[in-house]
């Protein structure tokens, strides 16, 4: 190459070997950045391939996450906050690598900035490393929501099914008891009914077969002529007459009955359909209470138990006779006495 150079110096400069050595300088730079951005690229696939890889496992995980979620019964709308959050950092993940893959494509059209360009994908491959790490840990976290939730339900549905076997054990014990209070209730009807019939027969071989009392249904009546005046709920002497017979078959009678057999006797006051308004009286209820307190009164003188007796008044609204008549006024104004439960 010297002879070659003098030779060449004999005719003149020549520029051809700087020339050559520059040019195969450039190339074998040109060569060494192309190795450089393959390595880089082959390295950054890698990279890529692995997160595509990661975020698919991720996003299957959390698919399988929102199936488990979607049976609890507990905890949701704090579960759904959870799940929200987790799908904002994927998006910012999916952000992350889509910025990245630009940032790929903008390596491979300069060739001379690849260094640098490695080094920012470096750092941006690593942020994402960070989320994907964040994203592990509250998947984690959300499991072990699940996991307690779910102790939570089964105690729960525990404490649900001891209910229900009570609540089947107490039914039938109520449904026992039921049936024998019924029967209890029917076998103190019967005595009472029993009862009754005894007070009833003394009671009309006592007063015998008068006009003015006579037997409806289960209660004795007696037109109010018996024992008060007109307008009035004092007694008369003729009515005291007929209430100490009651009152003597009542004496006996409390002597026979049971004491658990709760009896009363109903004294009913009953008026006609004209309407009273006296000084004393200002309607047809005020008469008629007065008049079965009266009877009331004077049944305890006579020593007939006072939690055994009731005063109640009807005024005109229960007539036997729905007649405009005196006859129907006359039948209308009575007292009757109803032997009962109280």
């Amino acid at each position: 190459m010297a002879l070659a150079r003098t030779r060449r110096g004999d005719s003149g400069l020549n520029y051809w070997p700087g020339f050559v050595d520059a040019l195969s300088t450039l190339v074998l730079s040109i060569v060494f950045l192309l190795t450089v951005f393959l390595v880089v690229q082959f390295f950054l696939s890698q990279e890529v391939t692995g997160k595509d890889k990661a975020l698919e496992q991720l996003n299957a995980k959390i698919a399988q996450l929102n199936e488990m979620l979607s049976l609890e019964k507990l905890g949701k709308l704090s579960l759904d906050d959870t799940v929200a959050q987790l799908r904002a950092g994927l998006s910012n993940a999916e952000t992350e690598r889509d910025r990245v893959k630009g940032l790929y494509d903008g390596l491979a059209n300069a060739g001379s900035n690849a260094a640098g360009r490695a080094n920012e994908l470096n750092r941006a491959l690593e942020s994402e490393k960070q989320v994907t790490g964040r994203a592990l840990a509250q998947i984690e976290v959300l499991n072990q929501q699940i996991s307690a939730l779910r102790r939570q339900l089964a105690a729960l549905e525990d404490a649900l099914d001891a209910s229900e076997k009570r609540d089947k054990e107490s039914q039938g014990r109520i449904a026992d008891l039921g049936s024998r209070l019924n029967v209890a209730l029917a076998q103190r009807v019967q005595e009472l009914t029993r009862y009754r019939s005894e007070f009833f027969g003394r009671l009309r071989a006592i007063l015998g077969n008068r006009p003015d009392i006579r037997v409806v249904g289960d209660r004795f009546v007696f037109q109010s002529e018996v024992f008060f005046d007109t307008g009035q709920a004092t007694l008369l002497p003729e009515g005291q007459q007929e209430l100490n017979s009651v009152a003597t078959a009542l004496v006996d009678l409390d002597k026979q009955i049971p004491a658990e057999i709760s009896w009363v006797l109903r004294v009913d006051g009953h008026t006609d359909v004209r309407p009273i308004n006296s000084p004393v009286f200002k309607s047809n209820w005020e008469l008629s209470s007065a008049r079965a307190i009266s009877v009331v009164q004077y049944l305890i003188s006579l020593g007939v138990p006072a939690q055994r007796l009731v005063a109640a008044g009807f005024a005109e609204f229960q007539p036997l006779d729905a007649a405009n008549t005196e006859d129907a006024f006359r039948r209308n104004r009575r007292i009757e006495l109803k032997l009962t439960e109280r």
